[in-house]
């Protein structure tokens, strides 16, 4: 096996595609740890989202698959016998990524939103004079991770982590082609509507067949977005989707606006506790706590980050490491109990240069012997057939996979006809052209 392995690597290697890359390799006997096969695995690499793995099996260990996120409804001041609250209605997030999610059945933004108006009701609640706040300090005033560049924060896939996040954190731009090549393209709408951000559209109509090459420019707490690039002809999609410049504001903002649609209206517009300490206001202090949300298990959060690769939620993972540690919840402080937690267990942590919990980031480098190791390890674990379900198939195996500008990867577990199951981590850094992963399931094949 071996042997076939070496050839079916060294012809990748030798492949033009690979002339300037940095390709890494390693196969392990699943049952033994023992390795059957490396080439440069102890080279750090991008692993694109192939982090995610890691980020993943560290949640469990230090979590547990039954760890749940509560989002809390309050009020301050008075309630009077009239109906009438003297002071504000707050949102206090505990941290959870799936608040408003489309992907479970109880987080739907509608039904939360609906349980939120059912106990302002209950309690009483006719009329605001106050303000909704969505409270986002619970994680201090730290948002994106470090190493995250331009291009992609913005985007829905660069939208930063935020202890009250909402609807993960997006909204959709549609946008039509117009009617030539370097024509402008037509923004037809924002769902939902955005009436506090101004968005400045600057893409171009592509060539027919050049696809989705628009980038929204948006960085936190901005009310202008820039959109710019190109939107080709034919393009078979409706838009684009991008960040959120402030979950915490558009919750507390939706919230606000249903009740004015019910007739509860309130006399303040809606802010954050981020906003208020900005101008130097003090966050009211809660009389009352109205209802709690609970999110769904780390297993079924783990299920949708694995499977639709949702940067979102590694960074919120890897702050709710330092969350929960009793430390400064940023980035660093999340990776620094990732990497003390894996030092435990036997593994470098100079095999592990980690920056952010979603490998977004080019500047994580870790080895594929590391990463390998480490699904190994994960193996012995109970949550482990929970970790195993969330890895997506790629190429008939177990395999997640990573995608940066010039980095793919894949990394999980496969089982041969044989009954023969093996640990696999591939990487190639630095590819040319389109398209590589073809030429990476190609070496990947000789297990099978």
């Amino acid at each position: 096996m071996s042997t076939q392995l070496e050839q079916a690597f060294n012809r990748l290697a030798a492949d033009p595609q690979a002339k300037y890359a940095t390709t890494t390799l390693v196969v392990l006997d699943a049952a033994t740890g023992k390795q059957i096969f490396g080439r440069n695995e102890n080279l750090g690499v991008a692993t694109a989202s192939t982090l995610k793995v890691i980020t993943a099996a560290t949640a469990f260990s230090l979590l547990g698959e039954d760890f749940t996120y509560q989002t809390t409804l309050a009020y301050s001041g008075k309630l009077d016998a009239d109906g009438v609250l003297n002071g504000d209605l707050i949102i206090i997030g505990g941290g959870d990524p799936t608040l408003g999610s489309w992907r479970y059945a109880n987080t739907k933004e509608n039904q939360i939103l609906n349980t939120w108006v059912q106990a302002i009701r209950n309690a009483g609640i006719k009329s605001i004079k106050g303000k909704v706040i969505g409270d986002d300090a619970l994680w201090g005033s730290s948002t994106l991770p470090e190493g995250w560049i331009w291009q992609d924060i913005g985007n829905y896939y660069g939208a930063y982590p935020s202890s009250l996040s909402w609807r993960e954190n997006q909204f959709d731009i549609q946008l039509r082609p117009g009617s030539s090549t370097g024509s402008p393209v037509n923004m037809l709408r924002t769902v939902p509507e955005m009436p506090y951000l101004n968005v400045i559209n600057e893409l171009r109509t592509g060539a027919a067949g050049s696809g989705d090459h628009a980038y929204a420019f948006l960085p936190p707490l901005a009310d202008i977005a820039y959109l710019r690039g190109t939107w080709g002809v034919g393009i078979n999609k409706k838009g684009i989707s991008a960040a959120l410049p402030d979950p915490a504001f558009d919750a507390a903002y939706r919230l606000q606006d249903t009740l004015k649609r019910i007739g509860i209206t309130s006399t303040e517009a809606p802010t954050t506790t981020r906003r208020l300490s900005a101008e130097k206001k003090i966050k009211p202090a809660i009389t009352a706590k109205l209802s709690s949300v609970s999110s769904p298990a780390l297993a079924d959060i783990i299920y949708w980050f694995n499977k639709k690769s949702i940067n979102l939620y590694g960074e919120h993972l890897i702050r709710t490491l330092a969350w929960k540690a009793g430390k400064e919840t940023t980035t660093r402080n999340g990776v620094q109990e990732e990497l003390s937690y894996w030092a435990a267990k036997g593994i470098d942590k100079n095999a592990l240069n980690i920056v952010d919990g979603s490998g977004l980031s080019p500047g994580t480098r870790v080895t594929a012997a590391a990463m390998a190791n480490i699904l190994f390890q994960a193996q012995k674990e109970t949550w482990y057939p929970a970790f195993l379900k969330s890895l997506p198939i790629n190429n008939g195996m177990q395999l997640k996979s990573g995608s940066i500008s010039d980095v793919q990867a894949y990394a999980g577990y496969y089982t041969a006809a044989n009954g023969k199951k093996y640990i696999i981590v591939i990487n190639i850094n630095n590819y040319s052209g389109s398209k590589v992963s073809s030429k990476l399931f190609r070496v990947l094949d000789v297990l099978k």
